[in-house]
């Protein structure tokens, strides 16, 4: 991105903000008579050349994992197909964890993605596999796979850790908000 794109942006944004901030100020208000929420005639307009996606951390992010090596590592370390037509082993963990980031509870949720162009594009896929295909990859796992697995994140992430300036990574803060969900599956015992 140009420099002057960026300036572009950055000052759309700005305007953008602003007005959502006067809209937000502090006010005394009197009574109403009607809701708040009174509608309106609205109109959506769709662009040739733009695509909406409802996660838009997925292009950086993949792009992170791929920088950083965790494709590679994981389809060196995590054999659970023969062959790879078309996906890789990497391809079915990421799109998983994808699933999640966009928001998906469940592996049927990929299908929203499957179908998006803009999300495709994001991660530079002609296809993604399917919530039935992505259920036949995770019934694979044995505990050891899932032990090589985590085996081949922690060495990536060490990996970014020592690659990185000491004197700058002394220390991470990572602020997740904490949110219980409610699980979709039945629990057994045994």
């Amino acid at each position: 991105m140009s420099a002057k794109s960026l300036q572009k942006y950055s000052k759309i944004l700005r305007r953008r903000k602003q007005k959502i901030e006067r809209r937000l100020k502090m006010k005394q208000w009197e009574d109403q008579e009607r809701p708040m929420f009174k509608g309106r005639n609205i109109n959506y307009e769709l662009a040739e050349k733009s695509h909406a996606i409802n996660c838009v951390e997925i292009g950086a992010i993949h792009q992170m994992v791929q920088r950083c090596g965790l494709v590679e590592e994981i389809n060196a370390k995590l054999k659970l197909l023969k062959v790879h037509v078309p996906y890789h082993e990497s391809d079915h963990v990421l799109n998983i964890a994808y699933n999640i980031l966009a928001g998906g509870m469940r592996l049927e949720d990929i299908e929203l993605n499957r179908n998006n162009e803009g999300n495709l594009n994001a991660v530079g896929a002609q296809r993604i596999p399917d919530p039935t295909t992505a259920g036949d990859f995770t019934r694979r796992f044995t505990p050891e796979d899932i032990g090589k697995l985590m085996e081949s994140i922690n060495t990536v992430s060490s990996r970014v850790w020592a690659e990185g300036r000491k004197e700058k990574f002394k220390e991470a803060l990572i602020d997740v908000d904490g949110t219980i969900a409610g699980t979709y599956g039945d629990a057994r015992e045994e």
